[in-house]
């Protein structure tokens, strides 16, 4: 019986999907998997029968993901559940920014009580008159499973896009218009575009990546549009591109105690996934996850182990092992097996860094000397017998 714990409300469309093979558990060290949305895990006791964590969303800043590497934790995620949420989040921000449609409406509330209300809006309406984003130019930093979305949706609306990601996956690529500009060169977009919106993982090479430089290259008057992560942005360089006119509109879905308070900001509370059909679609995919990996061994969408699949076990046995990417591992797994008397029928061993995961289809169950022979061989973080 495999024990979960859920650290944050998760759809009951993903709990259903776990067969009677698994119980809920509020015992946090006694989870063999961990399911969490916003929960911070940073000062958590990870148990050593802790054997995955899956998050139900795309961004892993609330998991120690090497803490979890160094004890064989394999953490999920599930990048493009939550996508067309964020993509009609996108969309609105981008629509709110263009025409002053909450200026408006606060301004409505602050006169509804006026007897000649009507023609109060009348006079009044004029200062909060926009723009048309058709025939605009607007710029996606980050074409992953949001970004594409995002782009093919300004696209639709008659904007011009520009796209920039030089590590575009081959599907991404597929899904995406043909009407895109797809650009190698950043500079491209802050020369041009009139709206430029972010969509990049937050990791050391992308921290504060819009920058005083960045925003120094910019048309005056841009909308800067982040529903990707507040990081992203240098935000002292930020209030002063918005100081000297060159930031029109920042939006962002991180608002903090200085976005929050900047003039020509539009801060909305973390809004983007947070749609039914995006938490159903996240709990959906972080369930199959963890099943796949607890039942047979496979990995998909980790962030500090390789991706790795061998399907359903279909020989007498199977071993899982998660180990430092280290010289001649390989050698020393299969040492043990001869000399266990135990033939290996199919393999897989894949790399992410520093980190490793081999998988072993074997002719017969593995004993318990063979398991801890191979738990001795230095590097090895886990081995799991999954059959």
């Amino acid at each position: 019986m495999y024990q979960i714990k859920c650290l944050n409300p998760i759809s009951p469309l993903g709990m259903e999907l776990f067969s009677d093979q698994y119980q809920v558990t509020e015992d946090t060290a006694a989870a063999n998997a961990i399911l969490v949305r916003s929960a911070s895990m940073h000062d958590m006791e990870l148990g050593d029968g802790l054997d995955a964590v899956a998050r139900a969303g795309a961004g892993v800043n609330n998991i120690p993901l090497e803490k979890c590497a160094e004890k064989g934790i394999v953490v999920f995620n599930t990048p493009g559940a939550n996508a067309n949420g964020v993509k009609e989040a996108v969309i609105a921000g981008l629509l709110i920014a263009a025409r002053d449609i909450i200026g408006g409406v606060n301004w409505v509330q602050s006169v509804k009580d006026d007897p000649d209300v009507a023609k109060l809006v009348e006079k009044g309406k004029k200062q909060f008159a926009g723009n048309e984003i058709k025939g605009k130019k607007i710029g996606v930093i980050g074409l992953g499973a949001i970004g594409v979305l995002v782009a093919n949706a300004c696209n639709r609306l008659g904007m011009e896009v520009y796209g920039y990601d030089p590590f575009i996956s081959v599907e991404a690529a597929w899904n995406l218009s043909r009407d895109i500009h797809h650009i190698s060169n950043l500079d491209d977009i802050y020369a041009n575009c009139d709206y430029i919106t972010i969509h990049v993982p937050l990791m050391d090479s992308t921290k504060k990546m819009i920058n005083e430089a960045s925003f120094y290259k910019m048309k005056s008057g841009v909308v800067l549009l982040n529903f990707a992560r507040d990081l992203l942005v240098d935000e002292d360089a930020l209030e002063a591109a918005i100081a000297h006119g060159k930031i029109k509109k920042y939006v962002t879905d991180f608002p903090n105690a200085k976005t929050a308070n900047m003039a020509n900001v539009i801060a909305i509370p973390h809004l983007g996934a947070s749609t039914e059909e995006s938490e159903d679609n996240c709990a959906m995919m972080a369930v199959r996850e963890l099943r796949d990996f607890l039942e047979n061994g496979n990995i998909t969408h980790s962030v500090n182990y390789p991706d790795c699949s061998m399907g359903v076990c279909t020989c007498a046995g199977r071993i899982a092992v998660n180990h430092r990417n280290i010289p001649n591992m390989i050698a020393q797994l299969t040492s043990v097996c001869a000399a266990d008397g135990v033939n290996i029928q199919d393999m897989i061993n894949k790399s992410k860094g520093d980190w490793a995961y081999t998988m072993l289809d074997l002719s017969a169950p593995a004993s318990e000397k063979m398991v801890n022979d191979i738990r001795s061989i230095q590097g090895i973080v886990k081995v799991r017998v999954i059959k």
